[in-house]
């Protein structure tokens, strides 16, 4: 049943990201991972903090961590992210795990 969901193309790969849409799942491996800050909004306040995600592929997409996520991963570690959010800004697209989503790291 998993090696059909994943013919399905449930999981996905940097290629298939599209902006302002949500995906299921995808894995890969932290390459880079920035300072956090704090910022303020309309809707809140809170940590965010940049990193770059590889996938199976060797393609790279950037990845937005929220609040504490950033403290669950760090340079090299696997994780998969669920449920997760596409964006883009200046052209390039940005992936997080949003409000509903997770993130998590595997296990070595």
């Amino acid at each position: 049943m998993v090696l059909d969901l994943i013919l399905l193309g449930e999981v996905m790969f940097v290629k298939d990201l599209k902006p302002r849409t949500a995906f299921d799942e995808i894995r890969g491996e932290i390459t880079s991972k920035g300072e956090p800050r704090a910022f303020a909004s309309a809707q809140g306040q809170g940590t965010v903090c940049n990193a770059a995600l590889k996938d199976g592929n060797g393609e790279e997409v950037s990845l937005t961590l929220w609040n504490d996520d950033y403290k669950k991963v760090n340079e090299g570690d696997s994780v998969v992210i669920k449920n997760g959010w596409v964006t883009e800004y200046k052209g390039k697209l940005q992936i997080s795990a949003g409000r509903n989503g997770s993130i998590e790291v595997e296990k070595k």
